[in-house]
């Protein structure tokens, strides 16, 4: 199955799910891809302000959601393996430039992988490596935010 297709099947992404629908982002995530997606999980999205959500997710903000997704994706398939190599061949950080063209700082924080945003907030991969057919998935407990 594509990336979307086990999305909808995740009870703890049903937020980024319906973020992706809201934003429009569904035959993309669909095509051949490859993508690594850093999927948030329900949590993530509770951490963010109170009305973050329920306020990107009306017509008007659909630009800046769709900021906010692909920011969550990187057009090529990196496995965990595959970034902790980034980061050693990096010195010990790793720069990935996301689709939606701002870049994360990878790095390893003691046995997890971290992810940083351009706000400098980490957010942790908690289940690496779900492969798909057209990418790979990594689940993360916090939003990234360009």
């Amino acid at each position: 199955k594509n990336i979307v297709q086990n999305a909808v099947n995740s009870k703890d992404h049903t937020t980024l799910v319906a973020a992706v629908k809201a934003a429009g982002l569904v035959d993309t995530l669909m095509s051949p891809g490859p993508f690594t997606v850093f999927a948030p999980v329900n949590k993530a999205f509770e951490k963010l302000p109170a009305g973050t959500v329920e306020s990107l997710l009306k017509p008007e903000n659909k630009a800046t959601l769709t900021s906010v997704l692909t920011y969550h994706v990187i057009a090529s398939k990196l496995s965990a393996d595959d970034l902790k190599a980034k980061v050693q061949a990096g010195g010990g950080k790793a720069t990935l430039t996301t689709v939606q063209g701002e870049t994360l700082t990878v790095e390893q924080d003691g046995r997890r992988i971290a992810i940083i945003d351009a706000k400098g907030d980490k957010s942790f991969v908690t289940i690496p490596d779900v492969n798909q057919s057209n990418g790979v998935i990594h689940v993360v407990d916090t939003v990234l935010l360009p």
